[in-house]
């Protein structure tokens, strides 16, 4: 995907968004801050765990800035990209699990041609 497609996060930008709203603006600094602080989860796995998420949501921004947090808490290549392959099963494993309301539908439009 082209770099130019999205504005890269800038000092400016940031400052704007935090003038546009201060209070919301700290209060999810300090929820973003305590989420991936070390806990229960390393930091490392949180960051990993972000990483596979953000490819998931597609979100650009994330998928830079996660990766690069990953790699600062000694996450290697290899497990960054194992993550983005679990991220890739989930996502297409709710495809696979929802395929059964398509079978379901089938089932019950061809029960109900049959007795028509």
């Amino acid at each position: 995907m082209p770099r130019d497609i999205f504005p890269h996060p800038t000092t400016e930008l940031a400052s704007r968004r935090k003038e546009l709203a201060p209070d919301i603006h700290e209060a999810f600094t300090k929820f973003s801050e305590r989420v991936f602080a070390d806990g229960a989860l390393p930091v490392k796995t949180k960051q990993l765990i972000a990483v596979a998420v953000a490819h998931v949501t597609q979100c650009p921004y994330c998928i830079r800035g996660h990766t690069k947090a990953a790699l600062r808490h000694g996450a290697t290549a290899n497990e960054i990209m194992e993550a983005i392959w679990v991220a890739a099963e989930m996502r297409s494993g709710g495809a696979y699990a929802h395929s059964a309301l398509a079978l379901d539908t089938i089932d019950e439009v061809q029960h109900r041609m049959a007795n028509e």
